[in-house]
């Protein structure tokens, strides 16, 4: 999981697959960002369990458990917390970058449990396994 104790800014990006600008100008404003441990080169250093520990618990979206079977509109998966306003979904969805309904029974776009569980796995942010 973590190599060294320390990690600058283009470690950080590197490791999560995120851009510099993303850690330099989003992250590192974040009031619960860990404190700098020193300095290496132009770059503040930080603890790099305190930032696995930030990026748990302010980044990482923590997937929803769906029913499999269950038939959702888009207003029940935002409601169910999986972290895309159903605004979202039918634009991805006008876009192509949401999978067709499963069911589209009385004009109304429903998806299986199952089919949002295997797209949102693939977005960036989801955690793909479970960590301790």
């Amino acid at each position: 999981m973590v190599d060294r104790p320390g990690w600058i800014a283009p470690e950080i990006a590197e490791h999560y697959g995120v851009g510099i600008h993303t850690v330099t100008k989003t992250w590192v404003q974040h009031p619960d960002w860990p404190a700098s441990v020193g300095k290496r080169g132009r770059y503040k250093e930080y603890d790099a369990a305190a930032v696995h520990r930030f990026v748990r618990r302010h980044v990482e979206r923590q997937p929803v458990v769906l029913e499999p079977e269950r038939l959702y509109t888009a207003q029940q998966l935002e409601d169910a917390g999986i972290g895309i306003k159903a605004g979202t979904i039918r634009a991805d969805l006008t876009r192509g970058r949401w999978p067709e309904p499963d069911d589209t029974e009385h004009g109304v776009n429903r998806w299986k449990g199952k089919t949002v569980t295997a797209v949102m796995t693939s977005r960036r942010g989801y955690r793909r396994t479970k960590e301790t």
